[in-house]
């Protein structure tokens, strides 16, 4: 896999390069965003980049610009890498449009088994008959194709869609398939490890915060507080709003 590593500071890309390298992907490196934006575009002849691993501190335009205008020309999986801890920063970058969202310092083996993740889910979008016709977001156990409805909130599977009251609301591929989760059995409580394993298709203890991020992000771009109730100790469920 082509990536393609965002990173003003030398020694860090050096050796974040020479680590992911070790691990088979080829790894192009751009030291600010505008060189970031200008290898993005097609038409080198290259195969195209898998994931973008996006630092947020650098010169000129920092990286929630960057990612915004990523996020407008194209939809490839973006991580966001940087030393901002804030739950702010995290559900900001998550509004943008970052796929995912690690804090340094971080362990290689997870921000690998991030890497992996958020690329298998792109694939999986983008070739679903490789997957026997599963999309994100729909579980074809249960047979569940189509829309949801549940009071104002209105999600349609096959488009990917969401909306509230009719008012249409950007989601993120992760946040719509966690919400599209917990849309398909309201009142149901899901175990924080069972959505970890859908959603993100894996058990990676460290992604438990990324699960807290997302149901905050959805809380606040769906504007429905009392949509996610998360259920202490155990998971979440979602209650369906009233008509």
């Amino acid at each position: 896999m082509r990536l393609l590593l965002v990173e003003d500071d030398e020694r860090v890309a050096a050796a974040l390069s020479a680590v992911l390298a070790r691990h088979g992907f080829a790894v192009v490196h751009a030291p600010d965003g505008e060189t970031a934006l200008q290898r993005l575009l097609p038409g080198d002849g290259r195969p195209p980049f898998g994931v973008v691993l996006l630092d947020l501190g650098l010169p000129g335009q920092d990286g929630f610009e960057i990612c915004g205008r990523i996020r407008r020309m194209s939809a490839i999986p973006v991580i966001m890498v940087t030393a901002r801890a804030d739950v702010r920063s995290r559900i900001h970058g998550l509004h943008l449009g970052a796929d995912d969202y690690v804090v340094k310092p971080y362990d290689t083996g997870e921000l690998l088994a991030r890497i992996h993740a958020v690329s298998r889910r792109s694939g999986a979008e983008e070739h679903p008959a490789e997957e026997g016709g599963r999309r994100t977001g729909q579980r074809t156990g249960q047979g569940t194709v189509g829309d949801l409805r549940l009071g104002t909130l209105a999600i349609e599977l096959s488009t990917r869609q969401v909306s509230v009251d009719g008012r249409a609301v950007a989601l993120t591929r992760k946040e719509f398939d966690l919400l599209a989760l917990l849309a398909q059995r309201p009142g149901v409580v899901f175990r924080r490890e069972q959505i970890i394993s859908e959603v993100w298709r894996t058990s990676w203890e460290g992604t438990g915060r990324t699960l807290e991020v997302h149901v905050a992000s959805l809380r606040s771009k769906l504007g429905l507080t009392a949509l996610i109730e998360t259920v202490r100790g155990v998971g979440y469920r979602l209650v369906a709003p009233a008509a």
